[in-house]
């Protein structure tokens, strides 16, 4: 028969799990993958375009997974930019006046650019969440999930708000559907192009094919 302090440390051992993972543990985790990350991103001296084309769509899988699990272990509303302009992605997360700010507490998820000659293109195929009120009853986002920049208050550089994610990676673990390719098509030389397609249907972990010969629709 248990005592009274026996009772009381079991109560609150379990209080203590069922309220999730601790900041230290996240941060193990976090460790852990940056790790991962730092691996397929190596130094590309004497490597052909192909590999380091490879290794930029492995970077992006990985990370992506990684910023779907912190999402879920944070219950965080995070979100991708894709740039194709500059063949830029950058993470962001939604506050708690659901405004986005970039998520640039962790390095790994700072704003990062393909290195030239690469480039990026996203294809939407699916909105799921286009009834969600906390991210689309404001006005923020047209049917397209594209911006609605008559909604942006324009001042000082400081009080703009950032373009919206076109990615959303949601606490319920689920992710806006897309296609991101990611191309290599030389403009001299004898080289063939390449291509690598970064897909989600729904959650993760995403799906990376390639190399590819062209870029089939979807």
């Amino acid at each position: 028969m248990m005592n009274p302090s026996q009772t009381s440390f079991r109560k609150n051992h379990t209080g203590k799990l069922a309220s999730g993972f601790t900041l230290i543990e996240v941060m193990v985790v976090l460790a852990i993958m940056g790790i991962a990350a730092g691996v397929v991103i190596f130094n590309s001296f004497g490597v052909s375009q192909g590999e380091k084309l490879e290794n930029q769509a492995k970077r992006f899988q990985v990370i992506v997974d990684m910023a779907s699990d912190f999402a879920v272990l944070n219950q965080k509303e995070l979100g991708i930019r894709i740039e194709p302009k500059n063949s830029e992605y950058y993470f962001m997360l939604m506050d708690e006046d659901q405004n986005w700010q970039l998520l640039d507490t962790e390095k790994v998820f700072e704003s990062y650019q393909l290195p030239e000659p690469f480039t990026l293109e996203l294809e939407l195929d699916d909105l799921p969440w286009l009834e969600e009120d906390n991210l689309f009853s404001d006005g923020i986002f047209d049917e397209t999930l594209s911006f609605d920049e008559n909604r942006v208050e324009i001042g000082d550089d400081e009080e703009k708000k950032l373009p919206p994610p076109q990615i959303l990676l949601l606490s319920s673990g689920d992710i806006t559907p897309f296609s991101l390719a990611m191309i290599y098509e030389p403009e001299f030389g004898s080289d063939s192009p390449i291509y690598y397609r970064l897909n989600a249907t729904d959650s993760a972990p995403i799906e990376r094919l390639g190399p590819l010969d062209s870029l089939d629709p979807l």
